[in-house]
């Protein structure tokens, strides 16, 4: 019970303090968990990055309920995912009850978009250091790079990594490299995994029969949150196309009012998943939130559960441990292309900007200032500056 009680707190606070996007959230992760806490190790957080990028759903979500996994086992995976989801449902559904879309301060927004830029950029150094230890990993990781900015598709990711895959176990089988990597039992059984994954097939293909039978409003939440969870690739962004046409075009809310949901959701801490929740208090109220948000999380929880024990199972044989060298380069190069694009281009509009986020920067390498409390400071420079 201490333990996954030390899992919420923790998870809490970077739900708390984890503004910028999935790829940011990802530094975050790295930092707390990584470097501060050791709960894991480079080599196996990059493998948990790896995993969720095959997934469907949210990455840093799934990422959250991974560490909480191996960390905590199940409960702990559940703990984790409420501490970091927690804050941002709560502020989007008092955002949709007092309709505060107008009048926003968007100066102090613009304080933490510079916060993530450095957040991810320190991410990326630290990353590099364990993950990139030849000229050919360089090349993977360059090679993602240039495949995820050019070709913009959500199975760009899974391509790069999978191609990268590839490359590794033909030519990393022997790497030293692979030296630190540390098997970690599995926190659950093969047969528990396999039970939560065909829970997810079971759900992604009943509730839409069930739902032409069942006519109420909450079913019919549970089936398109459900859908949308499950069948996302590329990060919380590309959840929205699948949301408009769920609840916009269906009717079910004003296109005004998913807009300025949208416009919320990038202001507050979190998963962009949280999204959800708003609709959810707009539908339906407070029940509808909760629905909302519990219904489109679920298919992460059961893939990333399920799929955990046979991940884990990869370090054990030579040839697909060379594999997974190449997948952690990858993702190096995948991360790297995600914070020049969206996050440094999306952010880094003038010379004011590149010099505060140096700083911010600075802080983190140099005075190992605490993200949380970067975070206080970029609010108060985005409201002073900005």
């Amino acid at each position: 019970m201490r333990r996954l009680w030390e899992i919420f707190l923790v998870s809490f606070k970077l739900g708390c303090t984890s503004f910028g996007g999935p790829t940011a959230h990802l530094g975050y992760f790295q930092n707390e968990y990584v470097q501060k806490r050791k709960w894991l190790s480079d080599n196996d957080y990059s493998q948990l990055v790896g995993l969720s990028q095959f997934l469907p759903g949210p990455a840093s979500s799934q990422v959250g309920m991974g560490i909480g996994l191996l960390r905590g086992g199940v409960l702990g995976s559940v703990v984790s995912f409420l501490g970091f989801t927690l804050p941002s449902v709560l502020l989007l559904m008092a955002f949709a009850y007092f309709s505060t879309q107008t009048g926003v301060d968007m100066g102090w927004i613009h304080g933490l978009k510079l916060v993530a830029v450095a957040i991810v950029a320190q991410a990326i150094f630290d990353m590099s250091k364990k993950l990139i230890p030849s000229i050919r990993h360089l090349i993977i990781a360059l090679l993602a790079l240039v495949v995820v900015l050019l070709w913009i598709h959500p199975l760009a990711q899974v391509t790069a990594i999978t191609v990268a895959a590839l490359i590794g176990y033909q030519f990393f089988k022997n790497s030293r490299a692979l030296d630190d990597l540390i098997e970690k039992p599995s926190p659950i059984s093969k047969k528990a995994g396999v039970i939560f994954l065909v829970l997810f097939v079971i759900l992604l293909i009943g509730l839409p029969v069930a739902n032409s039978f069942i006519q109420h409003e909450w079913f019919m939440m549970i089936e398109k949150f459900y859908l949308s969870g499950a069948l996302v690739f590329g990060g919380g962004h590309v959840v929205l196309p699948l949301l408009d046409a769920q609840f916009v075009q269906s009717g079910l809310m004003s296109s005004s009012d998913f807009l300025a949901g949208y416009g919320m959701t990038q202001a507050v801490p979190g998963p962009l998943f949280t999204f959800a929740s708003y609709i959810g208090m707009v539908i339906a109220g407070v029940p509808g939130a909760i629905i909302a948000t519990l219904a489109i999380f679920l298919p992460a929880f059961l893939l990333i559960v399920g799929a955990m024990p046979f991940w884990l199972t990869l370090n054990r044989f030579a040839g697909l441990r060379g594999a997974m060298a190449g997948a952690n380069a990858a993702v190096v190069g995948i991360l790297s292309a995600a914070f020049i694009h969206p996050i440094v281009t999306q952010t880094i509009h003038n010379g004011v900007d590149i010099l505060i986020a140096a700083v911010f920067l600075g802080c983190l390498i140099r005075w190992k200032i605490q993200p949380y409390l970067l975070v206080l400071i970029g609010i108060c420079v985005g409201i002073i500056f900005f």
